[in-house]
């Protein structure tokens, strides 16, 4: 609790529920963004200067002229139009539009909130807001990764990038479920079981970045198997244990896919679990999250089979800010209802 003022307490958790979709539609645009290659159209970083777009033609002129000196352009879209150009920019606009408007958007209450309750009791939404900002950071540490020497960003920077969105998104969500102050029955499973399948989720967030970084969703568009084997025929056994593996586009893919069915493994057993210990209070959050998983299965199955096709690619993604939130609540209901117990 923030604060005894239940108006207050109102005004906080819609602010959370408007900032948890704000966000949201930040990564969806985020990976529309990779999705189209816009990421390094704007090879600046002009906090805000940058704010206002290209008004005239002599602006677009220079903005082109600076992609120009890349070797995006150079070595792969040296045919690149105007028009072209211009649609690449604007979703890079957007995308940044969206990072200022984020931080203005939680800057803004919390400075209104600050001089209504006590700082102390804010200061976990104060430690979000220094992530939102090193957020930016980030995305320019990413961004600058491909403006030398390569035609695209770092898929470790990019990875880096997006766990913080989703690390941002969840504290978000937490903080929304501890102010909202949900009702839990007693009956609860081993915190350790909901705090390792978060755990698993991140892990495939994050190789599934690698996945999008290095374009390995382009490659053996097949399933079940990577073209006739299980394990792509272009590598070696051995090499899946040295960190190179890491880099490399067909093994990135097998870990995707392998991690895929070790979640869904231990989903499995956590479904078990719950319903042979008769734990009704975790029925709807286990089914959501059943169900939130197969979704999420069928779409990496899709967007792998047609070629990383931005319609599935960008579904796929956008299906993951569910599973993670469900994967919250499913941690939060049982830290919640073991606080309680414990009391």
């Amino acid at each position: 609790m923030y604060t005894d003022n239940p108006k207050i307490q109102s005004q906080i958790s819609t602010w959370l529920a408007f900032m948890f979709w704000l966000i949201s539609l930040m990564i969806i645009v985020g990976g529309l963004t990779r999705l189209t290659d816009s990421g390094l159209s704007i090879t600046q970083w002009q906090l805000f200067s940058g704010i206002l777009p290209p008004i005239t033609n002599d602006d677009w002129v220079y903005y082109f002229d600076l992609y120009k000196e890349i070797p995006e352009f150079k070595l792969q879209n040296f045919s690149m139009t105007m028009s072209e150009f211009k649609i690449i920019f604007w979703w890079e606009w957007i995308h940044r539009f969206l990072g200022r408007l984020i931080g203005l958007a939680f800057l803004i209450p919390l400075i209104f909130f600050t001089f209504r309750i006590n700082f102390r009791r804010l200061i976990s939404l104060y430690f979000i807001f220094a992530l939102i900002c090193f957020q930016g950071f980030i995305g320019w540490y990413m961004v600058s990764s491909g403006l030398v020497d390569r035609v695209d960003v770092s898929h470790f920077r990019l990875s880096i990038h997006l766990l913080i969105a989703f690390f941002i998104l969840s504290l978000i969500f937490w903080n929304y479920l501890k102010i909202k102050n949900i009702k839990i029955q007693t009956d609860n499973i081993n915190t350790i079981i909901p705090i390792t399948f978060l755990i698993l989720v991140f892990c495939q967030i994050t190789i599934g970045a690698f996945v999008s970084g290095m374009d390995a969703g382009t490659i053996y568009n097949s399933w079940p198997l990577m073209g006739n084997n299980f394990y792509p025929d272009d590598n070696d056994y051995i090499n899946l244990f040295k960190l190179s593996a890491f880099s490399d586009p067909s093994l990135v893919q097998f870990m995707h896919r392998n991690l895929a069915y070790l979640i869904l493994f231990f989903y499995l057993y956590v479904l078990i679990k719950v319903y042979k210990k008769k734990l009704v209070n975790m029925y709807f959050v286990i089914n959501l999250l059943g169900i939130l998983l197969l979704i999420q299965v069928v779409l990496g199955i899709l967007t792998l089979m047609h070629g990383a096709q931005i319609k599935f690619a960008s579904m796929h993604q956008m299906s993951s800010i569910f599973l993670v939130a469900a994967s919250i609540y499913f941690l939060y209901i049982n830290t919640r209802s073991s606080s309680q117990l414990s009391g």
